[in-house]
């Protein structure tokens, strides 16, 4: 049931917008317990005016042009440490498979009660029962 949105720079590739979506959807399902086939993806290329960072970087973290934004929609429940595993799991993969500096992965997470999707027909798949 998640939903992920991914914003990226007009700069990079291709492969690197699919390693991005490979590993948020192994991670899903490594780490989250999500199904497998349950991947809704929407990413979106961006000029570099486009994605707005402090350049003077927030917590101790500097960011670069390389900056990706990963927003997950998806079903509450999950523990603090899910979700820290969830993090660490999308930051070093991208970071061994394609390069991407951890500081560079920026994530935030949605979580939302489970009648609150549609997958399709008009029809609330998970209605209470």
């Amino acid at each position: 049931m998640p939903l992920v949105r991914i914003d990226i720079g007009s700069g990079s590739s291709p492969e690197l917008r699919q390693a991005v979506s490979d590993v948020v959807y192994d991670a899903m399902i490594s780490v989250a317990n999500v199904p497998r086939h349950d991947k809704f993806q929407i990413v979106t290329v961006h000029a570099a005016e486009e994605l707005i960072y402090p350049p003077e970087g927030y917590l101790g973290i500097d960011y670069t042009s390389g900056i990706i934004f990963i927003q997950v929609v998806w079903n509450a429940g999950r523990s603090t440490d899910v979700k820290k595993a969830f993090y660490r799991r999308i930051a070093d993969d991208l970071h061994a498979m394609a390069g991407v500096r951890k500081q560079d992965v920026w994530i935030s997470l949605v979580d939302v009660s489970p009648e609150n999707w549609s997958f399709g027909n008009g029809v609330m798949q998970y209605a209470p029962k």
